[in-house]
């Protein structure tokens, strides 16, 4: 029942705060978090996880990019230690401070509006995943800022699903990610 009044409340707040910038820079701030900018001001996500495939990113997620490029950020690396559903089944990706690491995924050109809409379906602001801003790196080497998503996880990783890591894989596939990346994803086991 929580899930359901939850989900009715974004409904209805989500809509708003989109139309009325103010009201997001309030809701923002209710939660720790700054909302910098203009609606219509362009900013680069960097997708590691689900949203480098185009059912999640464009479906589900319903975003609109203006630009994408294979990139990657440095100093972290792809980790699978959050609690998914089934409970100790899924484990969606996150990223983790690794100096000797990089993770590839997909830099996605958006609107800040866009950014607010994709960080409500990611649930934030709230209590897991929160947005990061780094450096990054598009596959010719052109360095750009980008606003991408950690969290708190686990001590030891778990094994996603094999959706969610078919998701993955095709998504590096699609989007052109380098053939090592490719492969590390392949050697990633899932759930049984």
């Amino acid at each position: 029942m929580w899930i359901e009044i939850r989900r009715g409340l974004k409904r209805v707040w989500v809509p708003v705060i989109l139309r009325v910038w103010p009201f997001a820079r309030l809701w923002y701030r209710a939660w720790g978090l700054r909302l910098n900018g203009r609606p219509g001001d362009e900013v680069w996500y960097f997708a590691y996880g689900a949203n480098m495939h185009d059912s999640a990113f464009r479906g589900r997620r319903e975003m609109q990019p203006l630009e994408w490029r294979a990139g990657r950020i440095t100093g972290y690396r792809l980790r699978f230690n959050l609690e998914g559903r089934p409970r100790g089944k899924a484990a969606p990706a996150n990223i983790s401070a690794d100096p000797q690491a990089e993770v590839w995924g997909v830099l996605y050109r958006i609107t800040r509006r866009d950014l607010v809409c994709l960080n409500a379906s990611e649930g934030i602001p709230g209590w897991r995943y929160r947005p990061i801003d780094l450096p990054a790196e598009d596959g010719h080497g052109n360095s750009m800022r980008v606003v991408t998503y950690i969290a708190d996880g686990n001590e030891a990783d778990g094994n996603p699903s094999l959706r969610y890591l078919t998701l993955l894989r095709q998504g590096a596939q699609a989007h052109g990610l380098p053939g090592h990346w490719v492969r590390f994803l392949e050697s990633v086991r899932h759930a049984e």
